[in-house]
């Protein structure tokens, strides 16, 4: 692991952290059934943050399985599925908050994330 990677592992953790304190103070001084912004905000800050928070994950979980070597695109799919695990996250919350969320429609938008990232990520 080269002192770049190490680096961008800690800011994202880092940076995850910072928003995970945000969706805190969000979660305990904010109510949504009250004030109907807090929902959108909440479930945004909570995507943000767990799409932050996979991002180095899964990067680590593929520089292991690779036997320790990072290869040119490692970062660019790691960015990509921890984009899918924060917009996934966020619709989640947001469909809950709004009491729309039923079991077919979460499994339904977790199959479509599994999809389309089995689709984007092809070994060519």
């Amino acid at each position: 692991m080269e002192a770049r990677d190490r680096l961008a592992n800690l800011g994202l953790l880092g940076a995850a952290g910072i928003v995970w304190v945000l969706v805190g103070l969000v979660v305990t001084t904010r109510d949504p059934t009250a004030d109907p912004m807090a929902r959108y905000v909440g479930s945004l800050l909570i995507g943000l943050a767990f799409g932050l928070s996979t991002v180095p994950l899964f990067w680590l979980v593929v520089f292991g399985r690779h036997r320790r070597i990072a290869y040119q695109g490692d970062w660019t799919r790691a960015a990509r599925r921890g984009a899918w695990v924060g917009m996934l996250a966020g619709v989640l919350v947001l469909l809950r908050v709004e009491r729309v969320l039923e079991w077919p429609i979460a499994l339904f938008l977790v199959a479509l994330v599994f999809v389309a990232e089995t689709t984007l990520s092809v070994e060519r």
